[in-house]
């Protein structure tokens, strides 16, 4: 029995944004504060997640929040030519302040604001809600610059993102802005149905792990938004469950191996690297959603 429209119009409504919203601005202005000792650096501060591109659902809690170092930036040369590389390391040398400095003074100054209800982690510094303000993670990283086959090493030829550095020295790289921004071209080429049907997948995916149908952390929402985006916009609209129909079907029957992330910078379904969805993960994923669509009001 499939689920109804009416419940999937439910689920496709925007989960709570004045609180989100209300958090966002506290933290930043604390991050901003003209008494912290980065103040004078270069930096920036946005939302990433759920929040910044709006398809946050009821159920989604910490608010997450990115800052980041511009007056540095770290490389990707991968794809450089020795020649290239070359040229890139007299061009570009050393810094002094980098992602470690920014870090720790982030940290520090955050503790001072919010006191015992930050806690830093590997990835982002946690600070726990109170008063009205909501859990959010905010996220120190600096600038990275992918440069492209071809590049010379020193000219423009690269595709900017952000990175950070776990406790092991492994560098996260990421491009939240290139998917912010093509999630909103797709909300926008779909006549505004994407972002309404990835809260609706993003619901179904909540209410499997509440009924024991799917694990937590096999399908994060940032994979969800992915795979969305790699459908033509034709299979979204008319109703929510034709669109969720088609949308699901048009994945299933897809090539995987050709399906992109939504900053279209890194393949969707690989094995290896945090940036990509692992193939077994994404099959248990669709196997749990045949399921559960079909299972529905059993």
């Amino acid at each position: 029995m499939a689920i109804p429209e009416s419940q999937l119009k439910t689920w496709s409504a925007q989960g709570s944004i004045m609180q989100s919203a209300t958090t966002y601005e506290t933290i930043k202005k604390a991050l901003n504060d003209s008494a912290s000792p980065y103040y004078a650096k270069d930096y920036s501060i946005f939302l990433q997640g759920s929040y910044g591109n709006n398809t946050n659902v009821w159920k989604d809690s910490d608010v997450d929040i990115i800052i980041r170092l511009n007056q540095t930036f770290y490389s990707d040369l991968s794809q450089l030519e020795e020649g290239a590389k070359s040229s890139f390391d007299v061009a570009y040398p050393n810094v002094q302040y980098g992602f470690h400095e920014f870090r720790a003074q982030v940290v520090d100054w955050l503790t001072k604001q919010f006191g015992s209800d930050v806690k830093p982690g590997k990835k982002a510094i946690f600070i726990s809600g109170n008063n009205g303000r909501r859990d959010s993670d905010v996220l120190v990283c600096a600038k990275l610059r992918r440069y492209r086959n071809g590049s010379t090493g020193t000219d423009d030829q690269y595709d900017e993102g952000i990175c950070f550095f776990l406790p092991d020295k492994t560098r996260v790289t990421n491009f939240p802005e290139q998917h912010r921004d093509n999630c909103t071209a797709k909300h926008q080429a779909s006549n505004e149905w994407f972002k309404k049907m990835v809260r609706v997948y993003k619901n179904i995916r909540n209410r499997m792990v509440e009924d024991g149908y799917l694990a937590e952390g096999v399908a994060p929402s940032y994979f969800i938004e992915g795979m969305l985006w790699n459908v033509p916009n034709g299979k979204f609209g008319t109703s929510f469950e034709d669109s969720f129909v088609d949308t699901f079907n048009w994945v299933n029957d897809s090539d995987k191996t050709q399906l992109a992330c939504a900053n279209d910078l890194y393949w969707l379904i690989r094995e290896g690297g945090g940036n990509c969805w692992k193939p077994a993960d994404f099959e248990t994923y669709i196997a749990a959603v045949k399921k559960y669509w079909n299972e529905w009001g059993t």
